[in-house]
């Protein structure tokens, strides 16, 4: 089993969270955290129980950080959280995703939804797809009638027009170098003529000023030091 990384960047603040777990950028303009480059760890009076490969994205519609899964060292949990800057909230949903680690989510701007898709439970490999509405704070099961194979540390990220696309991934036997695009309701296989080598798990981050994809390094038979970029059409 592999496990990932999980980012997505916006702008505003930085959300650090360990073992193994996320970077996210955020929009928060009140965060109170200097504008500096320089980390500041901060004290919420609450914080979700400790855990790893969890997923996590921010969604813009909400103005909060999306947080769900992970592994506390004994189960893999389906517990979903906010943090809006300050405050860390648990939220009840009326339905969630099955309980996993080493998902990835990524906010689709198009369908102003955030899209979920892999990990695995203990015993499989996922491969279903669910949708949170920052406006409602539910999740919802999608229905795809494709799919991208069942994986753990797919990379998930908006592209520059604003979709989610998928990257690569761990199958339990292979890492894979295919590339998926979600359409609102379903998957897409994508075909550029030149993609990354199959890897997962690599760090993913979307560049404003140059509004491109950039991706480095992640788990493969030999782990990759390259970095690509994407431009919404074209890796280079």
């Amino acid at each position: 089993m592999k496990f990932n990384w999980m980012r997505y960047f916006s702008r505003g603040f930085v959300i650090l969270i360990c073992c193994c777990g996320a970077i996210v950028f955020g929009s928060g303009a009140s965060v109170g955290v200097p504008d500096t480059a320089s980390w500041v760890q901060l004290s919420p009076a609450s914080s979700p129980p400790a855990r790893s490969y969890l997923a996590m994205t921010y969604d813009p519609d909400s103005g909060n950080i999306i947080m769900f899964g992970g592994f506390d060292g004994t189960g893999y949990l389906n517990d979903t959280w906010t943090f809006d800057g300050v405050t860390w909230t648990e939220v009840a949903t009326n339905t969630r995703p099955p309980a996993r680690a080493a998902a990835q989510m990524a906010y689709d701007s198009v369908t102003r939804k955030v899209v979920l898709f892999g990990g695995y439970d203990g015993t499989n490999y996922l491969g279903d797809t669910w949708l949170w509405d920052g406006t409602t704070s539910q999740w919802t099961q999608a229905a795809p009638t494709h799919h991208p194979r069942p994986v753990t540390g797919p990379m998930l990220f908006a592209d520059p027009n604003g979709r989610v696309d998928l990257f690569g991934g761990f199958d339990g036997h292979f890492y894979q170098l295919t590339m998926w695009q979600w359409t609102g309701f379903d998957w897409r296989r994508l075909s550029p003529a030149t993609v990354p080598y199959a890897r997962s798990s690599a760090a993913v981050a979307t560049n404003p000023t140059s509004d491109q994809v950039v991706l480095f390094g992640g788990l493969a038979d030999v782990n990759p030091n390259n970095t690509w970029t994407y431009d919404g059409t074209t890796w280079t």
